[in-house]
């Protein structure tokens, strides 16, 4: 694996801890629009393993095969939702490694110019914003490149989630993509398939299965399955109760060659890797 992250995070398994800055996504405890909900999410971090904060404030939240519910938030509302956020995060945090989820430049531009985050996290790998490039290269921050079709309220669509060979297709996206990145200077990039964009269950499962096809350009691996639908259609249950699926598909992926797993419950992450790495070294 190349070591791209030029941050405090020089470790061959990480977790990061989702926050979420929005009324609306999937799942409902993870919410924090107001101060109140915020404070409480980041006590419940205060003695918690992660070694990566992503917080957004645009929620994609797909529901169903081809439906999403991810509605439209302007630049304006999502910059109005992330800073002040940011602002009591970097002075409970102040050390923390920061993810902006986002995929627009100017709002990860002004997270930069104001909190100097570390790494910018955009679902759609850059096919929403052609400038998100620049703004990578010219700070210098690390890049989470995702596989993603359509948009946050598209990309569950029927059309978004045909795919002649589903390997072929995201392993050439993400070698277009990379090239674009490393042709622009961009040197710490994190690859994310994109579990739930853009793709059915079924799919899901067969990119999961196949993860370590995604090894081949050597950079660090992130997955994302915490609590979504592709755990919990199958069990014929909820977000509420996919705690333990979670756990099950994050230690297959850890199988697979992921480094970077995404989530809401840190402690349950941190001892899945704990107990992999345990048992790779036995």
């Amino acid at each position: 694996m190349k070591n791209t992250m030029q941050m405090p995070i020089n470790k061959e398994h990480s977790v990061m801890a989702i926050i979420n800055i929005t009324p609306d996504s999937f799942y409902e405890k993870s919410r924090c629009l107001d101060v109140k909900n915020l404070e409480e999410r980041l006590r419940s971090l205060k003695n918690s393993p992660f070694d990566i904060l992503d917080i957004g404030s645009y929620s994609s939240r797909p529901n169903g095969k081809y439906v999403s519910n991810g509605k439209y938030v302007s630049k304006e509302e999502e910059l109005s939702r992330l800073l002040p956020a940011l602002q009591l995060i970097k002075q409970t945090f102040p050390k923390a490694v920061i993810s902006i989820d986002t995929f627009r430049a100017d709002v990860a531009e002004a997270c930069i110019k104001q909190f100097d985050i570390d790494i910018i996290n955009d679902i759609s790998g850059g096919t929403l914003d052609e400038r998100m490039y620049d703004v990578v290269a010219k700070y210098q921050k690390a890049y989470v490149l995702m596989h993603m079709r359509g948009t946050p309220q598209t990309m569950s669509l029927a059309g978004n989630t045909q795919y002649e060979n589903l390997l072929e297709e995201i392993t050439d996206f993400f070698d277009k993509r990379i090239k674009q990145l490393e042709q622009a200077g961009c040197k710490d990039i994190i690859l994310d398939p994109g579990f739930g964009f853009a793709k059915t269950t079924e799919q899901n499962y067969t990119l999961l299965k196949n993860l370590q096809l995604l090894k081949k350009w050597g950079y660090p691996l992130l997955v994302g399955f915490s609590r979504k639908s592709m755990i919990w259609e199958p069990l014929n249950t909820t977000p509420e109760s996919s705690l333990n699926g979670t756990t099950v598909l994050n230690t297959l992926a850890l199988t697979q060659g992921a480094n970077i797993l995404r989530v809401h419950d840190v402690n349950e992450a941190h001892e899945a890797i704990k107990l992999f790495t345990t048992y790779n070294h036995a």
